[in-house]
């Protein structure tokens, strides 16, 4: 079984009246114009809303007693599921699998990145922005609640000193009792207001207020106009959209141990490589196959028209791990490259997408497995450029191991912890190297 690749999330907020939904189309518009898919999920605040409506043959099955109902017509399907409460946005996340990103209008509480909206014409908007460029002027923390402080005060005449005093105190915000003051007697809805400051989640503001533009700024948050969709997308595609990835397949040739080529070797009744190909063909926005016998693999581009696979051959005209790995990162047109062995029969898309995701975050140039074995460098990602020089000065030194220019390089060590996160069925670097092993791992594969 394929786990479902996750999908990558950030969550846009504001108050009523602040423009959420007018800013979440224009990025979704722009996003997908830049060839990406994009998913979203609008948060709806209200008990019992209906997106179906008596006389529908769907509401009856419902009325009738249906817990959950499903529309389906050629190119769209709609789900309508009665439960108990209310969904996390995480667990709504993990029904929208395979998006290269899902936009999501409010959950603000929900630990996504946040994109704050900010618009001078909503009062609402106006009393946050001015609470947030005081504590970027004062220096107070980013994500300071006064919820705890304001919660059930009406009137200043009505606060007990000593227990707001204790509150602040208590929550080290350090937050000087007359600003308390202020904000609980000038705001009309103090929790309201207090409960939708930027927070830590925050990495983005979005305004027409100049003092909320220049209080993000200062506390390090990028921060753009209302009308500047284009850099908007352009922070969200650096930062949060899947990246593109060019997905290497490193097929070789004849195997000592095995007879014949793995790539060629029957598993389950079709080569070994249709399998690897059949797993990984949805995450990669180039797939390569390197080989020094492509005319043993054309029958693949007659299985896989739709595909455009290309075969590169050995730059170096020596074997080994490591001159096998400069080829798969020289023939990639994209920056990021996951290569992965052939003879890995459980080879995981959702490891490979959650290694490049956090490559993109954590900015390394390499995300490579760890385990009790040591690295598994043929189930990992790498940054072209940065890998690309590195193994060229360590192949001048005659090093051959696929890890020798780990050391030359930022390497991001994924846990076996994440791996299994990633891929909860796990076995992804189990290879095969002989005819004995590959029978036992294939009538294990098909008794399961």
């Amino acid at each position: 079984m394929i786990v479902p690749i996750p999908s990558p999330a950030i969550s846009i907020v504001g108050r009523h009246n602040s423009g959420k939904t007018t800013r979440i189309v224009s990025l979704i518009t722009e996003l997908v114009a830049r060839g990406y898919d994009i998913g979203s999920i609008k948060h709806h605040s209200h008990v019992g809303f209906e997106i179906d409506y008596p006389g529908k043959d769907s509401y009856r099955h419902r009325k009738a007693g249906a817990s959950e109902t499903m529309i389906a017509s050629p190119g769209q399907i709609a789900s309508i599921k009665t439960i108990q409460g209310e969904m996390e946005c995480n667990e709504l996340l993990r029904l929208m699998p395979g998006h290269d990103l899902v936009i999501v209008e409010g959950y603000r509480k929900s630990f996504l990145p946040t994109i704050e909206i900010m618009r001078s014409g909503n009062d609402a908007d106006s009393r946050v922005a001015a609470v947030f460029a005081e504590g970027a002027e004062k220096g107070w923390p980013l994500g300071t609640d006064f919820t705890q402080m304001t919660r059930g005060i009406v009137h200043i005449d009505e606060v007990d000193e000593e227990e707001l005093a204790l509150a602040s105190s208590a929550r080290g915000a350090g937050i000087p009792m007359s600003v308390v003051q202020k904000f609980t007697v000038h705001s009309p809805d103090p929790v309201d207001i207090s409960n939708k400051l930027p927070t830590a989640q925050t990495v983005a503001v979005v305004t027409d207020i100049a003092e909320a533009y220049q209080a993000a700024k200062a506390y390090g948050i990028a921060a753009f106009t209302l009308d500047d969709t284009c850099g908007l997308a352009d922070f969200v595609e650096a930062h949060y959209v899947r990246p593109r990835l060019s997905v290497v397949i490193q097929a070789g040739g004849e195997s000592r141990r095995m007879g014949i080529s793995k790539a060629t070797v029957p598993f389950a009744g079709r080569p070994l490589i249709c399998r690897l190909i059949e797993r990984l063909r949805f995450i990669a926005d180039e797939l390569i196959i390197t080989t020094n016998e492509a005319e043993h693999l054309a029958f693949l581009k007659e299985e896989f028209p739709s595909l455009d696979i290309k075969f590169v051959a050995d730059v170096y005209p020596y074997r080994g791990a490591l001159p096998g790995l400069y080829t798969a990162l020289h023939a990639a047109s994209h920056s990021f490259v996951s290569v992965v062995a052939c003879d890995m029969v459980f080879a995981s898309p959702a490891l490979v997408v959650a290694e490049a995701l956090t490559m993109k975050e954590s900015g390394a140039d390499v995300v490579v497995p760890v385990n009790q074995h040591g690295f598994e460098p043929f189930h990992a990602t790498y940054r072209r450029e940065n890998c690309l020089a590195a193994i060229e000065g360590v192949l001048a030194r005659g090093e051959k191991r696929a890890q020798a220019f780990f050391p030359e390089v930022e390497v991001f060590e994924f846990s076996q912890t994440r791996v299994l996160e990633a891929e909860p069925m796990g076995g992804c670097f189990i290879n095969v190297n002989t005819p004995e092993e590959l029978k036992l791992l294939e009538e294990s594969f098909l008794d399961s």
